[in-house]
Order: structure tokens, then C-alpha cells, then sequence
């Protein structure tokens, strides 16, 4: 479907970040990627066009995911254009629009991208649950990363099942002609069984380098998670 204001071009750096299902650490690696970037010397700004869940702190709706997203980049930026949709009960997007009375409408999404484009060197997007999740009644995350037409790095969260859910988004991301410039390895089952052997199987389904492996740890920040990565694929994948 022919949306208005897509975004040409390719910024070195830039990528949506999507993840095998919803809770797999993609705010931790979105994050960890800003923060890496922004080492190297770039003008970074993270943004989740879509966020499902806020509180009222210090005078403002906020959600955790937005503010980590935001103490990670060097670019100022307002809240509202980071996230143009911040919707209060945590629920798939779709229904808690329908449940706030919003319509969630990707130009404005595209528009909010363009305005954080032109203040920075590099714009991290971070989709919001797994990449097929709706966001309107014609339209999903899926569709949203293919307007922005950017490289895209897969979370993979280390748990059972999740090599045919790496595998199936994989070739989601292929069906719409975009690029898996990379994915990353996020340890989110302490008891996981036989996780080497998962990743060894990953690294031969995915026809993507490996950016990082994220092992268990309790509390894992993303300023640490960010020295696990090699960014040089996804530097890469904007020439």
C-alpha cells in the first residue's frame, strides 16, 4: 500500500530492531546499539514509534522503554516525537489504540522518523513486539519497517522455540525485500537447555552475522550489552 513521506536514503548506522516475540530484551539491544553508536562519535537517537503501557511520573505518562531508549542517545530530542503514540495499558498496540481512542497511522510514525533523521547521524528504531504484531486494522510492525526501508537486526531470545520463530521472521523480513543486516543472542531462560547448540543451529539458519551474544545476567544494563556488540556489519549495511 503507497504510504506518504517515505524516507529515502540509508544513514550509516540506522536499523529497525524487531525480535521473535514480544519481552526477548529488543529495548535492551535497541539501546545498547544507541549507546555503542554514539561511542564511536555519532549523533544517535533511539525511537519506538509505538509504545503499549504508561505511568504517570514526575508530571508525565512515560514508559519505561521509551526513557531507556532516550537516557541512551545524545541527540535532545522531544518525547513525542520518539514515540508519536504512547498508549496506556500494556496490550497489543492495535487494541489498546482501539481501547484509548486513538488510530495509530504509520505517516505520522514516517514523519516523526524524518524529523529524528534530520537532527542525527544515525536513528535506531525499535518496532514493538514480534515483527508481525498489527498495529491497525491494514497495517503492522511489518509493514512499518518496510516504509522505513532500513536494515533490520533480529533479537533472538534464547528459550525453547525459538529457532522456528528466528527461522519464520527471518523470512518475513526477506518476503518484504528488506535486509537482516544482523541479529543478536539474548539469554532470557537461565534454565535453558543445551543453548550453545541453539545458537550453533541459529548461526547456520540465519544468513546474518551474529552482532553479539547477551548472556544471563540479572539486571544487565545496555551500557554493558553495548561492548558485546560488532557493529561493523551493521556500519556496513548503510554504504
Amino acid at each position: 500500500m503507497p504510504w506518504p513521506m517515505r524516507p529515502t536514503g540509508i544513514d550509516r548506522g540506522s536499523c529497525f530492531v524487531t525480535g521473535t516475540d514480544t519481552g526477548v530484551g529488543k529495548t535492551l539491544v535497541a539501546s545498547a546499539l544507541v549507546r555503542a553508536l554514539a561511542g564511536r562519535g555519532l549523533r544517535v537517537v533511539g525511537m519506538k514509534p509505538v509504545a503499549a503501557g504508561a505511568q504517570w511520573r514526575d508530571g508525565a505518562w512515560r514508559n519505561d522503554d521509551v526513557e531507556e531508549l532516550a537516557a541512551a542517545g545524545n541527540v535532545a530530542v522531544p518525547r513525542d516525537t520518539l514515540c508519536p503514540y504512547l498508549l496506556p495499558q500494556a496490550l497489543a498496540p492495535h487494541i489498546a489504540a482501539e481501547l484509548a481512542g486513538v488510530r495509530l497511522e504509520l505517516p505520522a510514525m514516517l514523519r516523526a522518523y524524518q524529523v529524528l533523521r534530520a537532527q542525527s547521524d544515525a536513528v535506531i528504531v525499535e518496532g514493538v513486539g514480534g515483527f508481525r504484531v498489527p498495529l491497525g486494522s491494514d497495517f503492522d510492525s511489518a509493514d512499518l519497517a518496510g516504509e522505513l526501508g532500513l536494515p533490520v537486526v533480529l533479537v533472538v531470545g534464547l528459550r525453547l522455540g525459538c529457532l522456528s520463530h528466528a527461522a519464520l521472521t527471518a523470512e518475513a523480513i526477506a518476503v518484504r525485500g528488506l535486509r537482516l543486516c544482523g541479529w543478536v543472542a539474548n539469554a532470557i531462560d537461565a534454565q535453558m537447555v543445551q543453548a550453545e547448540r541453539n545458537v550453533a543451529a541459529l548461526q547456520r539458519l540465519l544468513r546474518a552475522p551474529c552482532l553479539g551474544r547477551v548472556p544471563w545476567t540479572a539486571g544487565v544494563r545496555a551500557h554493558d550489552v553495548a561492548a558485546l556488540l560488532d557493529l561493523s556489519p551493521l556500519l556496513a549495511a548503510g554504504l
